[in-house]
C-alpha cells in the first residue's frame, strides 16, 4: 500500500472514531438535554465538540465558543440530528462489515439461512459456496463503502459543527472593531505615558545637569582672573557634567528608537542585546527580509523587556530568543528556564509588551506554568 493509501486508511479510522464518538455524545445529549439547555453548560459542551472537529480537520484550535446562546442551542439541535444520522450510517457500514466477517466463516454453526452479518439485508448463507462468494462480496462492498464514505461524512459533520459555532461576518466585524478600539485606546495611553516618561527623564536628569553646567561655567567666567585653580576645577566638573548629560540623552534616545536598529538592523541589534544580557542568551534569527521601522522597534523593545524580566524575576540561568518571519508576520519567542509563574498583573513588564504589540495589531501569548519554563510569544504584522 502506497503512502496515499495509508493516509486514506488512517483518515477512515479517525473518521470512524469521530462519528461513533459523536453518536454516543448525541445520545448523552438527548438524555442530559435539561442540563445542556443552560447556556453555560451548552457553551462548554459546544467548545469541547468544536475542539474535536478542529482536530479531525487538522486545523488550529478555535478556542472557547464565543457566539450567542441561541446560536449554541441551534447548534445543539443540529448536532444531535446529524450525529444520530451520520453515526448510524457509520455503524451500519462498519458494523455490518465486521459482523459479516465473523458470520461468514461460522455459517455452519448458525441456523440455516442466516443472513451474512445477521441483518435482513445480508445474503443468506446456505453453504460454503454462498459463504465464500456472496458473503465475501458483501464484506468487500461494506468495507469499500466504509473506506470511501466514512472520511467525507466525518469531515462534513465536523465542518457543520465548526460553521455552526463560528461567528458570522457581522459578529467578526463587531469583534474586530471592539479589538481595534481597545488597542487604539491602549496605544494612546501608552503613547501618553511614554511622552510623560521622556519629559520626566529630560526634566529631572538632562535638564538638571545642563543647569548645573551653566552655573559652573558662569562661576568659572567670573573667576577667570582671580582663582585659576577654581576655574580649572569648575571647567573639569562642567566637562564631566556634559559627558553625563550626553550619556543620559543617548539613553533617552534609545528608548524612543534605538540608533543601533538604524545602524545594524534588527538582527544586529538583537545580537548586541543578547551580548549585554545579564544571563546567557541563545539567539536564533531567521531571514527577516525588510521589516518596517515601527515593527523593528516594537520587536526590539519586547525582547529587551522579556530578557530584563527573566533576569530580574525568574531566577533563570539561560534564555533562548527565536525570531522568524513567515509571509507578512514576524514571530518572536523568548523562553527562559526560570521558576515560571509570571503574572502580568503584578508588574508593568509584560503589560508594557502587550500595549506596544497591540498598538500594531499584533498578539502576545504568555505561557508560564509554576516551575517554568516561561515562554513569551509575540506575533507582529510586518507587511510594508
Amino acid at each position: 500500500m502506497n503512502h496515499h493509501g495509508v493516509s486514506r486508511l488512517a483518515a477512515m479510522w479517525r473518521g470512524l472514531g469521530y462519528l461513533l464518538g459523536s453518536l454516543v455524545t448525541a445520545v448523552v445529549a438527548l438524555v442530559a438535554l435539561p442540563v445542556l439547555v443552560v447556556p453555560a453548560m451548552a457553551r462548554a459542551w459546544a467548545s469541547w465538540h468544536r475542539g474535536r472537529a478542529d482536530r479531525l480537520l487538522l486545523t488550529p484550535s478555535s478556542g472557547p465558543v464565543g457566539v450567542g446562546a441561541w446560536r449554541v442551542l441551534g447548534w445543539l439541535c443540529a448536532f444531535i440530528v446529524t450525529s444520530l444520522v451520520f453515526g448510524l450510517v457509520a455503524v451500519v457500514l462498519a458494523g455490518n462489515a465486521v459482523t459479516t466477517a465473523v458470520t461468514v466463516p461460522l455459517w455452519w454453526a448458525l441456523p440455516a439461512g442466516t443472513p451474512a452479518g445477521g441483518f435482513a439485508i445480508g445474503v443468506p448463507l446456505t453453504g460454503w459456496g454462498t459463504a465464500l462468494t456472496l458473503g465475501t462480496a458483501q464484506i468487500l462492498v461494506l468495507a469499500a463503502l466504509t473506506y470511501w464514505l466514512v472520511p467525507p461524512l466525518a469531515r462534513l459533520h465536523a465542518r457543520i459543527c465548526v460553521a455552526s459555532l463560528s461567528p458570522s461576518a457581522a459578529e467578526r466585524l463587531a469583534r474586530r472593531v471592539e479589538t481595534l478600539t481597545e488597542t487604539r485606546a491602549g496605544a494612546i495611553n501608552a503613547h501618553g505615558a511614554e511622552l510623560r516618561r521622556i519629559e520626566r527623564d529630560l526634566h529631572d536628569g538632562t535638564q538638571a545637569r545642563l543647569v548645573a553646567i551653566a552655573m559652573r561655567l558662569g562661576a568659572a567666567r567670573e573667576s577667570l582672573g582671580e582663582d585659576p585653580e577654581m576655574v580649572s576645577r569648575l571647567l573639569r566638573e562642567a566637562h564631566e557634567g556634559t559627558e553625563e548629560a550626553m550619556a543620559e540623552l543617548r539613553s533617552v534616545i534609545r528608548t524612543i528608537y534605538p540608533p543601533i536598529l538604524a545602524d545594524r538592523g534588527l538582527a544586529g541589534a538583537l545580537t548586541a542585546l543578547g551580548t549585554r544580557s545579564a544571563i546567557s542568551t541563545t539567539l536564533d534569527v531567521g531571514d527577516l527580509g525588510t521589516v518596517p521601522a515601527a515593527v523593528e522597534a516594537v520587536a526590539y523593545f519586547a525582547i529587551a523587556e522579556a530578557l530584563t524580566n527573566a533576569a530580574k524575576h525568574s531566577r533563570a540561568t539561560r534564555t533562548t530568543v527565536r525570531v522568524a518571519r513567515a509571509g507578512d508576520r514576524l514571530s518572536i519567542a523568548v523562553t527562559d528556564d526560570g521558576i515560571g509563574g509570571a503574572d502580568e498583573t503584578l508588574g508593568t513588564g509584560i503589560a508594557g509588551i502587550r500595549h506596544r504589540v497591540l498598538a500594531l495589531d499584533g498578539t502576545v501569548r504568555v505561557h508560564s506554568p509554576a516551575g517554568g519554563p516561561t515562554t513569551i510569544t509575540v506575533s507582529l504584522p510586518c507587511a510594508s
